[in-house]
């Protein structure tokens, strides 16, 4: 599969999952979508990320999550319904909620194979 294939496809499975989120009475918004590799550097450099970041591919997105009451949440648990959703669109798909070394859990992600 060629990269646009693969971005396609994770364009594809972001809207369902967005979709998933509003149906159950949640709102998103866009935290990154896109990050150069000179951020990603910078990001590793400082701890809080890793150099060869999928959103570097357009592969990865972060999300802002929101209740019906549209407090931001935040916790690990606000956000794993919607990991546990996003797994099961792709057996590509990754949720950064199960990341063992830096938990990001408004982190979706499609690895790159």
């Amino acid at each position: 599969m060629t990269l646009q294939q693969r971005q396609a496809t994770f364009a594809f499975n972001v809207a369902l999952l967005i979709n998933h989120i509003f149906e159950s009475n949640h709102s998103v918004t866009f935290s990154e979508a896109y990050r150069t590799p000179e951020q990603a550097a910078l990001n590793a450099k400082s701890g809080k990320g890793i150099r060869n970041s999928l959103h570097c591919k357009r592969l990865a997105i972060d999300l802002n999550l929101f209740n019906s009451g549209r407090k931001y949440l935040i916790k690990k648990s606000d956000y794993e319904p919607f990991g546990i959703y996003w797994k099961s669109l792709n057996p590509a798909n990754r949720w950064g909620g199960d990341f063992k070394v830096l938990v990001d859990s408004n982190h979706f992600e499609m690895q790159d194979k």
